[in-house]
């Protein structure tokens, strides 16, 4: 079996202390440190209304990133369709592909990544499987070589001939139902909605229509989502690692605060909620480089990934980027 190739995955977190600003420049210097050391892709995820994330303005980042980098592909994982004009999309991640070349992806996923409150605001294209096929079909018509989607009378010259590379995000068996259906790659949210991981897998792999007129690919491939911490010791990496569980924790309790420093997880969780934390982000790698190895070949032994793309909610940026050091240098990449 070839060995998962990786990727990471940034909501471009707030820490205590920081700005919005902060957050942002943090997040493009870690692109510029995962294209030097190699990784597969850098994506941002749009989430709003939350106090500890900066990830709003997919479109802005991903041409920021990409305007740093050099190599790495840069993308979407992923666009919340409900809350945008598949035109719109269509138009921005277009004109990304013509300022970029190749290097930019496009995910979509059916969730609003927010409350139901601020999704009302957002709303602009239902979120029903069908409605999601035909914006996803729509959108590939404006970006395909004439710029046009079969029966609707409307041009986009901004995307026309960029075919930018589509991927539905899922966390379950409907997720996966959609991109096997629509012939495109299917990255599963494992890294927070673990459940349904394996069904959701075998769904795909078993339903992919490579003759769909929206098919990209020619056979399945699987991205999976997964949180990941590297450091010296097993100990040290739990320690940081439970910067991600406070905000876990804080988005199931609504508690609207910033990234947190680590702490002893007694300090901020009774049995039940670390219970609940460790359950939703057990799809995880986190310790020493010889404990991440292990775990990680664990999991592409179960889901025959082709792909690894990883959350790492580190306080420390110097810890974040050891991380992303010591991770490259044990799957072979620096």
């Amino acid at each position: 079996m070839m060995r998962a190739e990786l990727s990471i995955l940034d909501l471009v977190p707030i820490t205590e202390g920081a700005t919005a600003k902060d957050a942002i420049e943090r997040s493009m210097r870690g692109a510029e440190l995962a294209d030097e050391l190699g990784y597969k892709r850098y994506w941002f995820a749009e989430h709003h209304n939350t106090s500890s994330l900066a990830s709003s303005a997919t479109a802005l980042l991903i041409g920021r990133a990409a305007s740093r980098t050099s190599r790495i592909r840069v993308g979407a994982g992923g666009v919340m369709l409900p809350n945008h004009a598949p035109l719109v999309v269509a138009e921005n991640y277009g004109t990304l592909a013509n300022m970029f070349g190749e290097r930019i992806d496009l995910g979509l996923g059916r969730a609003p990544g927010t409350d139901p409150l601020t999704a009302q605001l957002l709303r602009r294209t239902a979120a029903d499987p069908q409605s999601f096929a035909t914006a996803i079909h729509q959108m590939q018509g404006w970006m395909s070589d004439d710029g046009s989607p079969g029966g609707v009378p409307i041009s986009s010259a901004a995307s026309a001939g960029t075919n930018v590379p589509m991927w539905v995000l899922g966390s379950t068996v409907n997720g996966a139902s959609i991109a096997a259906q629509l012939g495109l790659p299917f990255s599963v949210a494992s890294h927070f909605a673990p459940d349904s991981l394996d069904d959701a897998i075998s769904l795909y792999r078993a339903n992919f229509n490579p003759d769909a007129p929206t098919a990209q690919i020619s056979e399945p491939r699987v991205m999976v989502g997964v949180n990941i911490l590297v450091a010296d010791s097993d100990q040290e990496a739990e320690f940081e690692f439970t910067s991600h569980m406070q905000m876990m924790l804080d988005g199931a309790t609504n508690k609207r605060r910033k990234v947190q420093p680590p702490a002893e997880v007694a300090s901020f969780a009774d049995d039940r909620a670390a219970a609940f934390v460790n359950a939703t982000l057990r799809v995880r790698a986190v310790g020493s480089p010889a404990t991440v190895k292990e775990r990680l070949d664990q999991l592409q032994a179960r889901t025959e990934a082709d792909e690894f793309i990883f959350t790492s909610y580190i306080f420390n940026e110097e810890k974040w980027h050891k991380s992303l050091r010591l991770l490259a240098d044990l799957w072979g990449m620096a």
